[in-house]
């Protein structure tokens, strides 16, 4: 999901949307661990950080009520979508498709899935991240343009969800670049941690 919370779609330069949400994917390969040290990505000059709750899907879900939607949930997490922005930024002024930008190996970090029957359905509490010690993404869940039911009925209509399925939900303003030796850490209150070394 793209720009789910205004103050980040204000800071990307485009008007947010309550009513339709919309979607990039990345691929299996992208996955990596919470802890990981990865590579500064090839082809890019502004590669930047996004921290975002993952909802991790556990059983089928095709068209949905949002209602219903929570039922399909098995978990949660923290996650990372790593974004080469330059790129991501060209092929939308060139109506492209986003991929180059976002679908590339280790872009996306994951910390452990906390079952739902454990913490719940988070609809609140911070979400944060840091550089290098230095604060610069700070949030609340509650702030999400469309939440987890809303994404999960509306994604549904498109798509057959199924369990392993992984969804990033958007990220707050303050997303940034990052360079070799910088070290990424972030929070949700009541789903965890992740960590992430840029070498």
């Amino acid at each position: 999901v793209g720009r789910n919370y205004e103050e980040h779609a204000k800071e990307m330069g485009v008007t947010p949307d309550k009513a339709e949400p919309f979607y990039f994917t990345k691929y299996a390969g992208a996955i990596t661990p919470s802890g990981a040290k990865i590579a500064y990505p090839p082809g890019t000059r502004d590669y930047h950080y996004e921290m975002e709750l993952v909802v991790a899907i556990g059983a089928p879900a095709f068209e949905v009520k949002e209602e219903n939607a929570l039922d399909a949930v098995y978990g949660y997490a923290c996650g990372l979508d790593m974004t080469r922005r330059d790129l991501q930024l060209t092929a939308r002024e060139k109506s492209r498709p986003w991929d180059l930008g976002k679908d590339f190996e280790e872009s996306a970090i994951i910390s452990e899935i906390v079952p739902a029957s454990k913490i719940g359905h988070p609809a609140k509490g911070a979400i944060t991240l840091s550089v290098n010690g230095s604060l610069k993404q700070s949030a609340d869940l509650s702030q999400m343009i469309n939440n987890t039911s809303e994404i999960i009925a509306h994604l549904s209509r498109f798509y057959h969800l199924d369990a392993g399925d992984l969804i990033y939900t958007g990220t707050p303003a303050g997303v940034g670049a990052v360079a070799p030796g910088d070290e990424i850490t972030g929070r949700i209150d009541g789903v965890g941690e992740i960590s992430l070394t840029i070498r």
